[in-house]
C-alpha cells in the first residue's frame, strides 16, 4: 500500500470511529430521555423495609398499568430520606405521614397532597403497655406511665411521635422529656412494628404507635393483644397522604397529577391497597393538614 492509500485508509478509519461515537451519543441521549419519563414512588418506612418493598411493588405495578407509564419503586431508608429525596425530585409520589407530608410540601412549592386513605382524616394513636405493668384500657390518660420505660416510633412519625407528644403535653402539662422519669426512647428502624414488638417482648413497658399498624399486627397474629395491651386511644387527627411532585406535569404532560389522583382514588386492587394498609382511597388537599401544621409549629417540629 502506497502513502496515498495509507492516508485514505486512516481517514476512513477516523470517520468510522467518529460515526460510531456519534451514534453512541445519540443512543445514550435517547435512553436518558426515556429514563426521565419514569414515575418514582416511595414511602416513609413506618414498618420493616423488607416487608414494605414487597408490598409497594404491587402499587407500582397497578399505577404502571393504569396510567400506561413506567413506574419504579425506590425504598427510602428513613423518614428524613423520604422528605429530602422528594425535595430533590428523586421521587415524585410519596406515601407520607401527616408531618412528613407537611415538611415535604414546605420544601417544594407546588407540591400537592392528592389522596389519602378513607381512615386518614380521622386517624389516632394507641398507647400500649406490656401486661406485666398491670395497666388496663381507660378513657383517662394513664398518668401512671410516668414511672415506666417508654418509646415513641420514629422521631418524625405523626402517629408515633408528633401527636402522642401533643396529647401527653395536653394531658399532663409537661413535655414527654419532663413527664417520663426514665426518659424516652425512639425506634431507629422498623417504625410502628418495632414499637409493638419491643412492648410485647417487655423490653420497653409502654409505647405509642399507629392504630392501623397495631390492628393489622393483631389481625395477622404477630402481636398478642393480651400481652401488648391497648391502654389509651388518642383523639383523632389527620394523618397519612399521597403527595405528588409538581415536576410530574412537566414530565408527563399538563393534567397528569389529576390523572394520577384519579388512578389512586379508583384503585380497587387489593394488593395495591394493602401496600398502604387501606380499604379505599379518597381525595386529599394540602389544607386537610392545617391542624398538623399548627401542632407541629406549637411543638417546634417545624418553623
Amino acid at each position: 500500500m502506497n502513502t496515498k492509500q495509507l492516508l485514505m485508509a486512516a481517514a476512513i478509519g477516523s470517520a468510522s470511529i467518529f460515526g460510531l461515537n456519534s451514534c453512541g451519543d445519540k443512543k445514550e441521549t435517547t435512553s436518558n430521555n426515556t429514563a426521565e419519563k419514569v414515575l418514582v414512588i416511595t414511602a416513609i418506612p413506618d414498618e420493616k423495609i423488607s416487608d414494605q418493598e414487597l408490598k409497594y411493588q404491587a402499587l407500582a405495578d397497578y399505577l404502571a398499568e393504569k396510567l400506561d407509564i413506567k413506574v419504579k419503586l425506590s425504598v427510602s431508608k428513613n423518614y428524613d430520606a423520604a422528605v429530602n429525596r422528594f425535595a430533590n425530585n428523586e421521587v415524585q409520589l410519596v406515601w407520607f405521614g401527616g408531618l412528613t407530608g407537611v415538611q415535604a410540601r414546605n420544601k417544594v412549592p407546588g407540591a400537592q397532597a392528592i389522596a389519602q386513605g378513607i381512615a386518614d382524616p380521622n386517624y389516632k394513636s394507641y398507647f400500649i403497655a406490656h401486661k406485666d405493668t398491670g395497666l388496663e384500657k381507660s378513657a383517662d390518660f394513664p398518668k401512671a406511665i410516668a414511672d415506666m420505660t417508654f418509646t415513641f416510633g420514629s422521631t418524625k412519625s405523626t402517629s408515633g411521635r408528633l401527636m402522642p407528644t401533643w396529647f401527653i403535653t395536653q394531658e399532663t402539662g409537661q413535655s414527654p422529656d419532663a413527664f417520663f422519669k426514665k426518659g424516652v426512647q425512639f425506634r431507629k428502624s422498623g417504625g410502628h412494628v418495632a414499637t409493638a414488638e419491643v412492648v410485647q417482648a417487655g423490653t420497653v413497658q409502654v409505647g405509642a404507635l399507629s392504630y392501623k399498624t397495631y390492628d393489622k399486627l393483631v389481625a395477622d397474629g404477630k402481636i398478642d393483644p393480651s400481652v401488648a395491651k391497648i391502654i389509651w386511644e388518642t383523639p383523632s387527627y389527620a394523618d397519612y397522604n399521597f403527595t405528588a411532585h409538581p415536576s410530574l406535569n412537566e414530565t408527563f404532560g399538563e393534567g397528569f397529577v389529576e390523572k394520577l389522583q384519579t388512578a389512586l382514588i379508583e384503585c380497587k386492587n387489593e394488593k395495591a391497597l394493602a401496600a398502604v394498609n387501606r380499604k379505599g382511597i379518597i381525595k386529599a388537599k394540602n389544607s386537610d393538614f392545617d391542624g398538623i401544621v399548627k401542632v407541629a409549629k406549637k411543638l417546634e417540629f417545624i418553623k
